[in-house]
């Protein structure tokens, strides 16, 4: 590997590489080693028009840009020169020249790289006298994205992302000179499923989203690291919380899953966290046929009585259980050793399945199918085939998706029950039937593992309290657990 010295630290380097991708590679930039850039984004092609990231190199009579000089080896880098730093605060005085003044009042305060490299390596007031160039204001360009023109640098990172990436080249650069600007084809918006992602590659606060414009100051967001559940790429995430629920979701950098984007479907996901129609109190149903509310423990003693009888008069086999794809590894854990020490052996879980992508969005559409396969629930078909012939008297339910169409496609076969134990978050038709209901967590309010569709397990911190009275699947398991070992220890045993 080529051996190079930037700022008199040496350095070795991936032969091939550009300076800013070198430093990139080795987590030095902008963390060690500060080589402000606009233009240039580790995931797309070279652009080298900002100019902002000229380096000395010696032997070489003019700056070079990093992003686009490959290394050497023996190179000697110099990002601190005072030939550098008077380049910068041409190129930053270049870029600020029509830049509306507007800070105060632009929804990408806060997380703005202009205003950040403003500060950091602009000059301390301006020198132009004449009016600041006006710009198209609140330009729709598609169903998700809105345009400022006004503050856009040209540094054409969205346009380079929708033709890599997603592959649909909505977005160009029309005419030349001080006259250019960002723009759609004609008769095309830009709306395609990773149309969302310009927002994130704009270094300034020319293209927002809609669902985040002027929704909350970034400075108000607490940034907790996240996964996306939409389905099983465990797509990485920022959960931007405020004012007790989350904001938004914004992709974060993982090179091993999802590189550095994420698809709109999944980014709109986090609004199930604060849906409506969230479960928010345990319930039972009464001699009459109606639920009523109860506290979690009323419910898990309910729980525990329903299975305790079906064990006593017909054995553990007639208790049946689906497994949450959606649960964490954790939640599944505990419904394994619930299963075991009651000695039941039916068990699966239902994994709804769409179109992939081919990009990041894949056919299993839940984040922890692969984790709950490897705790041992796989196929729910012999489930459906003993609730059919009438061999489960009782079904512990995780989740919905045996609702869906493959698999049950409804609740008819469940009303012959003795029970339903309900574990979910949002409601559904599977209330109808249900003895027990008992509300969820969701992973951003309890956090836990996952494993994606690769195998690769991932944990990540709970972001939030849910705003109601509300535990992880886990924790109501382990509970329904030592509930049923007090009553039934011994059968529990000689059973499994």
């Amino acid at each position: 590997m080529p051996t190079i010295t930037v700022d008199g630290r040496r350095l070795e380097v991936p032969e091939g590489s550009t300076l800013l991708q070198a430093l990139d590679e080795l987590g030095l930039l902008m963390n060690g080693v500060d080589v402000p850039h606009y233009c240039w984004h580790p995931k797309l092609s070279v652009d080298g028009s900002c100019r902002l990231c000229q380096v000395e190199i010696e032997g070489v009579p003019k700056l070079q840009i990093a992003c686009d000089t490959p290394v050497a080896d023996g190179m000697v880098v110099h990002t601190t020169s005072e030939r550098v730093q008077r380049a910068r605060e041409g190129v930053m005085e270049l870029l600020l020249v029509n830049h509306p003044l507007d800070c105060p009042i632009c929804d990408q305060a806060g997380e703005c790289k202009l205003q950040d490299y403003a500060v950091d390596y602009g000059l301390d007031h301006a020198r132009t006298r004449e009016p600041r160039r006006p710009g198209r204001k609140r330009v729709e360009l598609g169903p998700t994205i809105v345009f400022d023109e006004e503050r856009c640098i040209l540094c054409r990172r969205c346009v380079r992302f929708c033709r890599e990436v997603p592959e649909t080249g909505e977005l160009v650069v029309e005419n030349r000179g001080d006259r250019s600007r960002i723009t759609t084809f004609p008769g095309t918006p830009l709306d395609n499923p990773y149309s969302m992602n310009v927002a994130d590659v704009c270094p300034v606060g020319a293209l927002t989203t809609r669902d985040f414009r002027f929704k909350v100051r970034v400075w108000d967001l607490d940034e907790v690291p996240g996964l996306c559940t939409g389905c099983s790429k465990g797509c990485n995430v920022h959960v931007g919380v405020a004012r007790g629920a989350v904001q938004r979701y914004t992709p974060r950098r993982n090179d091993q899953v999802n590189e550095t984007w994420i698809c709109d479907e999944g980014r709109l996901s986090y609004r199930e966290i604060g849906a409506p129609d969230r479960i928010t109190r345990p319930a039972v149903r009464d001699a009459e046929g109606r639920m009523q509310p109860v506290s979690i423990a009323r419910a898990i003693e309910r729980a525990a009585e329903r299975i305790r009888a079906a064990v006593l008069r017909e054995g553990p086999a007639v208790v049946a259980a689906l497994a949450s794809p959606h649960a964490t590894n954790e939640d599944l854990t505990e419904l394994r050793r619930l299963l075991d020490g009651i000695g039941t052996a039916t068990s699966g879980a239902a994994v709804v399945e769409g179109e992939p992508d081919g990009l990041l969005l894949q056919a299993e559409r839940a984040g922890n199918a692969r984790g709950a396969r490897d705790l041992g629930f796989g196929d729910p078909g012999l489930v459906f085939e003993k609730i059919r012939g009438g061999g489960v008297r009782v079904l512990l339910v995780m989740g919905r998706d045996l609702l869906a169409e493959p698999f049950l496609g409804g609740t008819d076969p469940l009303a012959s029950l003795d029970a339903v134990i309900l574990l979910d978050t949002h409601r559904s038709a599977l209330e109808q039937v249900a003895d027990v209901v008992i509300p969820g967590r969701m992973l951003a309010e309890k956090g836990g593992s996952m494993t994606n569709h690769a195998g690769l397990v991932q944990r990540v911190p709970a972001a939030l309290e849910p705003a109601f009275d509300a535990h992880a699947e886990g924790a109501v398991l382990a509970r329904l657990r030592a509930a049923l070992e007090l009553v039934l220890p011994a059968r529990s045993e000689g059973a499994a």
